[in-house]
């Protein structure tokens, strides 16, 4: 697999690692801190992860299609928006 870095260009999936879903949101109860740490949906199709590029040390939201592996849309984690 080969993902776009938005500063090095298209790169090897051996120079990223992937760090989790990122849609996930903390929750602010201690109650629903297992839920939050323990329990993981298993979606089929596209899903927003995080990953960071250890060569230029950049943490990057990657749209990835669960089945076939392509990446969609590649952004960089500091460039998003509250909520999206």
């Amino acid at each position: 697999m080969r993902l776009p870095c938005p500063y090095c260009g298209e790169r090897d999936s051996r120079e990223f690692t992937y760090r989790g879903d990122a849609g996930l949101v903390r929750p602010d109860t201690e109650e629903a801190m297992a839920d939050y740490v323990y329990l993981r949906d298993n979606p089929l199709g596209w899903h927003k992860e995080y990953w960071l590029h250890t060569v230029c040390r950049t943490w990057l939201v990657v749209e990835r299609h669960t089945q076939t592996h392509a990446p969609g849309a590649v952004t960089a984690a500091r460039s998003r928006r509250a909520g999206s």
